[in-house]
């Protein structure tokens, strides 16, 4: 897969579950034992897996814009791709700590939101800072002739 489709799909992905977490047929609500936060709107589980609320459903949604503006490009979805590797790292760190993982209590880091965090950073730093081989790496079109 190549830079500039991942940063599509990922835009995709992102804006589309950042819109379903706005509509309750697509939310639980959060169990008693779940953390409470300050900011309870549309709070509940996504699929009833991924714990989100208004404030997170914005942050996908903008990732997702994000990645649709940066899949214009290849070196905006490389810039797209380092960044959401390293947010989306810190993320996974945070979920991961009792206090932060509800960010002072405005948006929910834990759960299965945790190891999803986890994969888009992996995903996200192969295509940022691993993958070399693209297409869009052409000079006005054409392919750059190989030498050996």
């Amino acid at each position: 897969m190549q830079t500039r489709k991942f940063a599509l799909i990922a835009g995709i992905a992102y804006l589309a579950v950042g819109v379903l977490g706005f509509f309750p047929a697509f939310r639980m609500m959060p169990p008693g034992h779940a953390p409470h936060l300050a900011v309870e709107g549309s709070y509940g589980y996504l699929f009833g897996l991924f714990p989100v609320n208004v404030l997170h459903n914005i942050v996908h949604i903008a990732i997702g814009l994000w990645g649709l503006f940066a899949y214009r490009s290849f070196t905006g979805a490389r810039a797209f791709s380092k960044s959401v590797a390293v947010i989306y790292a810190v993320l996974t760190v945070m979920g991961l700590i009792p206090g932060l993982n509800v960010v002072g209590g405005i948006l929910p880091l834990f759960g299965h939101d945790v190891w999803l965090h986890a994969l888009t950073a992996a995903v996200a730093a192969y295509f940022g800072f691993g993958h070399r081989t693209e297409t869009d790496t052409t000079l006005h079109g054409r392919t750059p002739t190989v030498h050996g």
